[in-house]
């Protein structure tokens, strides 16, 4: 049975009832997928949410969240030792709110640098405290000053940040949308998710983002590093 991703609708949804529609174990590590869910699965380099799972009268925690073997359903792992709701109970899943949303500020500032830097992304990683993206770029030169004062100047912008969806024809129709040379959008269900920047940006992906851009905060570059030839590493922390 397929999870409803709720986050897909509203990011900032901390937590929901649900059904427990099955329990896996796998390499010795309890999982529970049920019908509907807050919680982002690992993928597209950024971390599954942490939170917690309650039902008759304990609570406990999930230690991250992970697609199922489908992609279509979503297994929240529980930690080393907890109780194990019964299939058909009914749970409160709650994620933990200030991680999830320092990834999300994370992952829009990392939107705004591929900006900022409008060379193919060949990886990335949306951290909690750091972010990172792989960059393929011919020559170096890249001063990390410069770089933070033009990623702090979008985001000064208050730019309007929204998804909408086109169809796996459209995409394909229109490749310069992928900025991700490691990392493909998921295809094959009909239809792929894009987020937008008002006026900035407009790329596919699945992540989880705030509203604004001015919801980010302050970012820094805090390191430049070169990992091949003609490939550039650019750190970014919270200022």
């Amino acid at each position: 049975m397929a999870t409803e991703f709720l986050f897909r609708d509203d990011a900032y949804l901390t937590e929901c009832d649900a059904t427990v529609v099955a329990v896996t174990d796998k390499d010795g590590a309890t999982g529970v997928a049920l019908d509907r869910t807050v919680f982002y699965p690992t993928g597209g380099g950024q971390p599954g949410d942490v939170g917690s799972l309650s039902f008759d009268g304990q609570t406990v925690a999930v230690a991250t969240s992970v697609y199922g073997e489908t992609k279509q359903d979503i297994v929240h792992v529980l930690a080393a030792g907890s109780a194990v709701p019964a299939v058909g109970a009914t749970v409160k899943a709650t994620i933990d709110w200030p991680v999830r949303h320092r990834r999300m500020r994370m992952h829009t500032g990392l939107h705004l640098l591929s900006v900022v830097l409008p060379f193919p992304v060949t990886g990335g990683s949306v951290g909690t405290d750091e972010g990172r993206l792989d960059f393929d770029i011919p020559e170096s030169g890249l001063d990390r000053d410069d770089i933070t004062a033009k990623l702090n100047a979008l985001i000064d912008r208050d730019a309007a940040v929204s998804e909408r969806w086109i169809t796996d024809a459209e995409l394909e129709a229109n490749p310069g949308l992928v900025k991700t040379m490691s990392v493909k959008p998921p295809m094959g269900s009909g239809r792929v998710r894009l987020v937008s920047i008002e006026g900035l940006d407009l790329q596919p992906c699945g992540g989880t983002h705030v509203k604004r851009t001015s919801e980010i905060g302050r970012l820094a570059v805090s390191a430049i590093e070169k990992k091949g030839k003609q490939n550039r590493r650019v750190r970014v922390v919270f200022a």
